[in-house]
């Protein structure tokens, strides 16, 4: 019997000629403009594109000139296939490769078990992936038996892990120092509206900054505080917050350790918003230390944990 796992992820430019494809195509995804009309929300699309790939592609020149996130991905697929009884692939949703592509690959495999990369649900990541998954799926007429792994941001094993980075991130520091410091969970934002709408993203956030707060207690990692900001904020409406560049500003200790909440792999939003930009804003606020945590990306024990887990379904 012929099984793969897919992990599936929004994606980032391989280069930079595919920096307007990414944006054009998160932009006209309808989870992320909630347009009815597939011709309006294209031409907002390409508007929204054509004032942003500008300060994108200087973003991402400043990275090396592509996204970390795919070139992560394949090395942690590799090391998932190592240890699994199933053939192992990935598919992002705004850049290469795409769903149609990667499946055509797997026409006549009996079993698909779909693995969003995203701890906590939205509309905007799981589901958009899961629902450009399935339109491919029908596309190639493909009748395997399709399994999906669901959010698991409950999964003590997988909270393990990222308390696991948070120690490595503190292991040169005393105990004084860790006191001093301010742990601050940064979430990717949402505009308000999709949760008035119905997306539980707030709502699980909150749960798992709970949870994770719990098990540092557990592991008697004795932080200054403990908050929780959003990032990425885009545009003129409302979003979830506080927004991470006002807690930095009205930061007393001066001191802050940032871990990305809502990502498995390390992208943009990471490696450049949190690690160059807020930090631009922490060394003009004078802060003594700042860091980011990394994401657990193809840590062996996240490997492990994904193989664990598609068994388990």
């Amino acid at each position: 019997m012929k099984k793969v796992i897919l992990l599936l992820n929004m994606g980032g430019p391989n280069n930079l000629d595919e920096v307007e494809i990414f944006l054009k195509n998160m932009f006209n995804d309808p989870y992320i403009l909630n347009i009815k009309s597939d011709f309006l929300r294209s031409v907002l699309a390409n508007l929204i594109t054509f004032f942003r790939k500008k300060d994108a592609k200087s973003n991402y020149e400043r990275l090396g000139g592509k996204s970390p996130i795919v070139d992560i991905t394949k090395r942690l697929v590799d090391k998932v296939e190592k240890i699994s009884e199933y053939d192992v692939d990935f598919i992002m949703r705004y850049t290469p490769p795409f769903a149609i592509d990667v499946l055509s690959k797997y026409k006549d495999y009996n079993e698909i078990i779909l693995f969003p990369l995203y701890p906590q649900y939205s509309k905007t990541t799981i589901l958009s992936s899961l629902d450009d998954v399935k339109m491919a799926l029908k596309k190639l007429d493909i009748k395997a038996n399709i399994k999906e792994v669901e959010y698991f941001y409950k999964n003590s094993k997988y909270n393990e892990i990222i308390v696991n980075l948070i120690k490595d991130s503190i292991e040169k520091l005393s105990d004084e120092d860790i006191a001093k410091t301010s742990l601050i969970f940064s979430a990717h934002s949402l505009p308000k509206k999709m949760v008035e709408r119905g997306d539980i993203y707030e709502e699980h956030i909150k749960e798992h900054v709970d949870i994770l707060t719990k098990l540092i207690k557990e592991f008697k990692i004795n932080f200054k505080e403990i908050r929780l900001a959003y990032q990425s904020k885009l545009g003129p409406v409302e979003w979830l917050g506080p927004n991470l560049s006002e807690v930095l500003k009205n930061l007393k200790s001066k001191r802050a350790l940032v871990i990305p909440m809502s990502f498995c792999i390390d992208n943009s939003e990471t490696d450049f918003e949190l690690d160059i930009e807020y930090r631009e804003i922490a060394d003009e606020e004078e802060f003594e230390f700042y860091e980011v945590v990394k994401c657990p990306n193809d840590k062996d024990e996240f490997a492990s944990f994904i193989n664990k887990l598609s068994l388990e379904i």
